[in-house]
This record gives C-alpha cells, structure tokens and sequence, in this order.
C-alpha cells in the first residue's frame, strides 16, 4: 500500500514536530498545521487519508473545525486528542463524526494501533479513481477540487459553471461511474451522510441541478434507473 497522507492540526509546535516524525518514521507522510483555520486550508488543499485534531486550539478549535472539514467530506476517519476526559466532550466529538478519541497524555504507540486500526476499516486508498481530480465527459472538462465545470462549444467558445460542494461531490461520483449504474444508496450515505428519505429527496434536487448544467451537450443525459440510482450516459454521436 503506498504512503497513507495524515492531517495534523497541532498548536502546541514541540508536540506537533514529536508526533509528525514518530508517525513519519512509520512511513505516514505528515502535514502539521498549527491552528484550526491553518488546518483547514491545509484540508482544502490536499488529499488526505485520515485526521488528527487538537480538540483546544485557537483562532478555529477541533470541533468546528471536523464540522467544516464533514462538509466536505464524510468519509475521512478524524481522531480527535484532548487533554480533556470530560463525557460531554467525548459525546459532542462522536456526534460529530470522530471515529476515535484519544486523551493526552497518551502512548504514541497506543495512537498509532488506533490509527493502523482506522485506516484497515476504511480502506484508505482503496479505490485509485478516489484520486482522480479532473475529468472530461463530452463537451465538458470538470476540475473537482476548485468546482469548476467548463463547457467548450463547438465554436471554441467557453462556458463555466462554478459548482457547490454537494453537485461537485455528486458530479464526482457520477464521473467516476460513468455509463454505470450510481446506487443511490451509496452517493447518500458518502456525500449526505445517511440514506432516509429526506436525504433521498434532496439528492433528486442536486440531480436535477446537474441536469440543467450538462444539458449543452446532447450526448450527456443522467438517468433514472427505477429502484436502484442514476446513471449518466454518454452517447456516441450516432446515438445522440
């Protein structure tokens, strides 16, 4: 398996620059940022694998922090390090989405068991096409990390649609199935979270969004496949 990358939001620095070269000697590539608005930037920026959080931190603290970053992401395992073993706070960390919680003082080995562990169910880097940031379909070229979906017309003359978190997700997802099948039950439970019906619902909202976006190009269509998801068809000119 190649490098797993690790973010990790610090603000104690001698701390912080322990803790990157212990995980870098076990062959994790660290990014080490100092604060919550630092770390979030660094998460924009970069494909990570897995979180670590300071809990307390200034200018933007752990909690608000995750909050963001599960806008963006739902999958990504976040850790969460707190000098605190108050159980409101351990509570308001799993509510968030924490898949771990550990209290300082701590082993550095007993942190890097619960993160071998993490990493083994999620299955880091499981699938190479995660990886994918740019995509062409049809007549459109679709740069996912800045949201962008740029339409070229025939005539060379250029169109761009700048894309919501959500349709940038969705659209994403759809690209990497293309002319495949996209299980509604698993777009909701990736981007939205969880599958019920009010999340099923929204969904129908953001596939009709992305709809009226592909529709200059007649070789483009996503369809309804009854009892199962969408899937977006790309035709041949023959076919369009």
């Amino acid at each position: 398996m190649p490098n797993q990358n690790i973010l990790l939001v610090e603000d104690d620095q001698n701390f912080g620059d322990v803790l990157r070269s212990y995980l870098e000697m076990h062959d994790y590539i660290v990014t080490l940022a100092q604060d919550g608005e630092e770390g979030l930037a660094s998460f924009k920026k970069g494909q990570f694998d897995l979180c670590i959080f300071d809990v307390m931190m200034p200018k933007k603290d752990g909690f608000t922090l995750a909050k963001e970053v599960r806008e963006m992401n739902k999958i990504v395992p976040i850790i969460f390090l707190t000098a605190k073993t108050m159980k409101e706070d351990v509570l308001e960390g799993f509510k968030i989405g924490a898949d771990d919680y550990i209290s300082k003082p701590f082993n550095s080995e007993e942190l890097l068991l619960r993160i071998q562990a993490i990493m083994k169910r999620s299955g880091a880097k499981a699938d190479p096409a995660e990886d994918v940031k740019e995509f062409t379909i049809g007549d459109y070229h679709f740069n996912f990390p800045l949201r962008i979906l740029t339409h070229k017309a025939a005539d060379g003359e250029e169109s761009k649609d700048k894309l919501s978190p959500k349709e940038a997700q969705l659209l994403k997802m759809f690209c990497i199935k293309v002319n495949d099948i996209l299980p509604r039950s698993e777009a909701l439970t990736k981007i939205w979270g969880e599958d019920n019906y009010f999340t099923a619902r929204s969904m129908d909202v953001f596939v009709t969004k992305l709809r009226k976006y592909l529709k200059k190009d007649t070789k483009l269509e996503i369809v309804n496949i009854h009892g199962n998801g969408f899937q977006l068809q790309v035709k041949t000119e023959e076919q369009a």
